[in-house]
């Protein structure tokens, strides 16, 4: 069986300023989210990702992240909030 993934194709949403910063909020909730899950299991920070010690870089508040990470974070947000809007839903505040 090939797995052939199929995301909803968001290539013509286009976002607001205030979307992108709805964005950059939710980003940062998905870092805070994913370090929860780890230090519940056990994770510290460390200097490098260890997985038999348990210890990862980004177990830190996500304003001392490197900027591809914050990108990283980011790029799931922003695909959420895209794909919401492709399937016809409205975000408002």
């Amino acid at each position: 069986m090939t797995y052939l993934p199929r995301p909803i194709d968001t290539g013509r949403i286009l976002v607001s300023g205030d979307v992108e910063r709805l964005i950059e909020m939710l980003a940062e909730s998905v870092h805070d989210n994913w370090a929860q899950r780890r230090i519940k299991e056990g994770w510290t920070y460390g200097p490098r990702r260890d997985d038999g010690a348990k210890t990862h870089p980004d177990l830190v508040p996500y304003a001392d992240l490197p900027e591809e990470e914050k990108e990283y974070d980011r790029t799931t947000a922003r695909e959420i909030v895209k794909g919401i809007l492709a399937l016809g839903f409205e975000i408002r505040k």
